[in-house]
């Protein structure tokens, strides 16, 4: 368990905004929340998204594929 202090602690995020390690925290469960409410259809769209990411970074190969969405 960490203590107050480790907590309390500041990060800087985007655009130089400060906040807690604490506050850092709750929004990346918020953030799992909300994802897990979108519908199955618009997982499936990010999923694609992260292909094409994926193939932008790794480039193309035998083992990678985008899904085609019908």
């Amino acid at each position: 368990m960490l203590n107050k202090e480790t907590n309390q602690k500041k990060i800087i995020i985007n655009k130089g905004k400060i906040i807690t390690r604490e506050e850092l925290f709750e929004r990346k469960e918020q953030f799992h929340k909300d994802q897990a409410k979108l519908p199955f259809e618009e997982k499936i769209k990010i999923l694609v998204n992260m292909q094409k990411i994926v193939i932008g970074i790794k480039g193309e190969s035998e083992k990678t594929m985008i899904w085609k969405i019908y």
